[in-house]
């Protein structure tokens, strides 16, 4: 499909939480790798328990999880400078902002990434510079693509629960029987439809007969 020169490109979603979220994990691998070999295994086994403490939203977080956090941000470091990046990527959809408030973050953001000299952030950076576009036309035009991605995962999660199946056919039809707009009849009902059905025949050549007959004539 051609497009004008002057048209937007089409809506590409939102690849910045779980980009983000996978940016923030490599590097929280990485440096729970140089715990390891340090040799430090007590501050290895208590900075893995942390993982959750980063990838969680602050607002969600248990006591627990909320003290590890403010750990790690007193420490600084690489790891405290990774999450600052994944939340400030979260602050571009943030409720309430419109398409000149969001295209300022980005392109702060887009300066903060290409400064981190986080390998991880740097390379997220290059993917949100690609789909800056598409971002900024889906925020203008309200579209994302929460349908399609909570569509995605429902299938995924009856493939898993198809594991076994003798035919991919049956797999199939688990998934239109829960997604798709399918209408069963229960056996109990089968008969109750079949009998309105004819129901409806007879009482249409009735009709037809009285009217040959002329009783509905003027």
């Amino acid at each position: 499909m051609r497009t004008h020169s002057n048209t937007p490109p089409p809506p590409k979603g939102r690849p910045a939480n779980g980009t983000t979220k996978a940016a923030l994990d490599e590097v929280r691998r990485g440096y729970w790798n140089e715990l390891r070999a340090s040799g430090d295994q007590q501050a290895a086994k208590r900075f893995k328990d942390a993982r959750w403490s980063l990838l969680k939203k602050p607002e969600k977080l248990t006591d627990q999880q909320a003290t590890t956090l403010a750990r790690i941000r007193a420490a600084g470091g690489e790891v405290w400078r990774a999450y600052e990046l994944k939340e400030a990527a979260r602050g571009i959809f943030a409720p309430g902002l419109d398409v000149d408030d969001v295209e300022i973050l980005i392109d702060r953001l887009l300066s903060r990434l290409a400064r981190s000299r986080l390998e991880p952030f740097v390379r997220y950076g290059k993917t949100l510079r690609k789909h800056r576009d598409g971002i900024l036309a889906a925020i203008r035009l309200g579209i994302n693509q929460g349908r399609t991605e909570a569509l995605n995962n429902k299938v995924r999660l009856i493939t898993r629960r198809a594991y076994g199946f003798h035919s991919a056919k049956a797999a199939l039809a688990l998934v239109l029987l829960t997604c798709g707009p399918i209408t069963l009849h229960l056996p109990h009902e089968l008969h109750t439809v079949k009998s309105r059905r004819h129901y409806h025949i007879h009482a249409e050549r009735a009709r037809k007969n009285l009217w040959q007959n002329g009783f509905w004539r003027a």
